[in-house]
């Protein structure tokens, strides 16, 4: 297991993260409740073989299955007898979690309550990672901070970050910080899988040039890329994704994206999987990628690609297949910057 830079801090993560969206009772009616089906007991053991195999970055939010999963994961690590310094937990705030009009959002009065509960129910008295779950439309990004900021200052929680925004909202809330002197957003927490690249776009340029971390979810595209699914799949395709069909994938191309991945894992010996999740682990500004499982066989499947490392033959491929389809302004920016590119050394005769 290798361990990362947390964005632009001192902290280091393991390159996989342990999702918990599947902690909690099943639900058909409510959208996390159509993805959990894991309990205490199983949730222990999820978590015990997950730190045993050196993962030390767990992520959470308090919408999933309405607050069970923090709850469930704050007991694991009460059961296990794991020392708070050894983990790094993250969780999320923004979604609905009551019936009144100000049960959710990126308010400073939702915050202040949020991140209150979220202790009580991880049994915490820190949040190494807070984020905010999506995008506030209403609620004025410096109030967002100013709130956020306050957290930070009073030891609830370490560091911040940010999920599902677009580039220019993040640019944004980064002036805001830099000029206000308040904590900044650390990391982007996005969907990112071979199978849909748009993050590469504008998202993945402004991380770089701002020393973003990347922590990636769906990164078999919510199953999709599994190998169970498409043309020549082996099995019957049951699975999340024959119920719940998230995130939206291009699935003319993902088939044939899964075919180049299936040639390679044949080759290797490995499930397509676990090539989808070592094409993500290659790349350099992902810092770690968030894997769920409801049982022990996904958990080690997912484990395992850890151990796979890909030839540069074998990532060119997988980035042709996958390439994105040019959009302005990017082809232009391309066509314009051939001149302005570092040239390679050229020794004089």
């Amino acid at each position: 297991m290798r361990y990362h830079q947390l964005g632009h801090t001192g902290l280091f993560v393991s390159e996989l993260c342990l999702g918990t969206m599947t902690f909690g009772e099943a639900n058909s009616a409510s959208l996390w409740g159509q993805i959990a089906d894991v309990d205490q007991a199983s949730a222990d053991a999820i978590v015990r073989r997950s730190l045993d195999a050196g993962i030390n970055f767990i992520d959470t939010a308090n919408v999933y299955s309405f607050g069970q999963s923090e709850r469930i994961l704050g007991q694991s690590l009460k059961n296990l007898g794991v020392a708070r310094k050894d983990v790094v937990i993250a969780t999320k705030f923004l979604g609905q979690m009551g019936d009144k009009p100000n049960d959710r959002g990126a308010s400073r009065g939702h915050i202040m309550q949020s991140v209150e509960e979220s202790l009580e129910r991880l049994q915490t008295d820190h949040i190494d990672l807070y984020q905010i779950h999506g995008t506030d439309t209403v609620t004025p990004i410096e109030e967002t901070l100013r709130a956020l900021d306050d957290l930070v200052s009073r030891g609830l929680v370490r560091y911040i970050g940010l999920s599902n925004w677009a580039a220019w909202r993040i640019a944004k809330a980064l002036g805001i910080s830099e000029r206000r002197g308040f904590a900044r957003f650390e990391t982007v927490q996005a969907y990112y899988s071979i199978a849909g690249r748009d993050l590469e776009r504008e998202i993945v340029p402004l991380m770089q040039e701002e020393k973003l971390g990347l922590m990636v979810w769906s990164p078999l595209a919510g199953g999709l890329l599994s190998g169970k699914y498409g043309p020549g799949a082996p099995g019957n395709g049951e699975g999340r994704r024959a119920n719940f069909d998230f995130p939206p994938v291009d699935k003319d191309k993902a088939w044939t994206i899964v075919a180049a991945m299936r040639r390679i894992a044949d080759a290797r010996g490995v499930s397509v999987a676990e090539v989808a999740l070592a094409y993500l682990l290659a790349k350099p500004f992902v810092t770690s990628v968030i894997i769920g499982a409801k049982r022990m066989d996904q958990l080690e499947q997912n484990i395992s690609a850890t151990k796979l490392q890909l030839s540069a033959e074998e990532l060119a491929e997988l980035d042709a297949v996958s390439a994105l389809a040019p959009e302005y302004p990017g082809w232009m920016l391309e066509r314009q910057g051939t001149g302005r590119r570092p040239q390679p050394f050229t020794p004089k005769a």
